[in-house]
């Protein structure tokens, strides 16, 4: 159901401020981290860095998964709004706020996220989780640590890719049967299908997509200890790490600036 600008933003304050002197338990669980690892059936959530679980459990509750994005992984989430045409360096009430404790404004850096409450001159109020280490608390903030802030009412749900149309592009036997030579089929035809097809899988590949109803990030929440990787065969390269960052809020700040926005 399409919803208005006020009340997406609206019905997830409504939300978030509820939570407001939530503290985690022994080993970093959460309830939110509980419920996202039940969401995706993923049982390493349920002790991991909790700052975009806590707002994906918002989002669901509040009804706006749509607008807001369900996510685990800060660059992902950031890259979703990007992607969507909702990425801006205006703050505003309702808008999500990704952060790179490092000063830098590149997504790729993003380290945390928080939820804008209300702008006050050069300052933004926000309500954030898995800060002070262990606290859901609201904060005040200068944007010399932002990266950019992700809108939800300007989020279009119907720019999403359907879980059917993915499943149907990337089947290889979906790929050989539409190139095949059968009898009564076009060869030109079947081939320029085929070509078709694989692009189309290639690009949801590279570029990523979103599922509506179940909008939930498969990559990996910065952890203090990486996951195994698999073991690499001699012939090929391994692939580059990725680095591991911090999701605590340093003490120091660097001078305030705005961040450059994102065509």
């Amino acid at each position: 159901m399409e919803r208005s600008p006020e009340t997406i933003t609206n019905d997830l304050l409504a939300v978030v401020t509820r939570e407001l002197g939530y503290r985690e338990k022994p080993g970093q669980h959460t309830k939110y981290g509980a419920w996202y690892a039940q969401t995706v059936k993923d049982p390493q959530y349920r002790n991991a860095a909790w700052c975009d679980m806590f707002i994906a459990w918002a989002a669901d509750k509040a009804g706006v998964t749509d607008y807001v994005g369900a996510f685990a992984w800060t660059p992902s989430h950031a890259r979703w709004f990007e992607q969507r045409q909702a990425w801006t360096d205006e703050p505003e009430p309702g808008a999500l706020v990704f952060f790179d404790w490092a000063g830098g404004d590149d997504i790729k850096g993003i380290d945390h996220v928080g939820i804008v409450e209300r702008v006050d001159g050069d300052k933004i109020h926000t309500i954030e989780a898995n800060v002070d280490k262990v606290w859901l608390k609201r904060k005040v903030r200068d944007e010399s640590k932002v990266v950019g802030y992700g809108i939800p009412r300007m989020v279009k749900p119907d720019l999403t890719v359907e879980p059917a149309d993915v499943t149907l592009a990337l089947r290889p036997d979906a790929v050989s049967a539409t190139t095949s030579h059968a009898t009564g089929v076009d060869p030109v035809a079947a081939m320029a299908t085929g070509v078709l097809v694989v692009a189309v899988g290639v690009s949801l590949i590279f570029g990523g997509f979103h599922v509506r109803k179940l909008a939930f990030s498969v990559g990996k929440h910065r952890r203090s200890t990486p996951p195994p990787e698999p073991p690499v065969e001699p012939e090929e390269r391994p692939l580059a790490a990725v680095a591991i960052r911090s999701s605590s809020a340093p003490g120091e700040t660097v001078p305030r600036r705005r961040s450059r926005p994102y065509e």
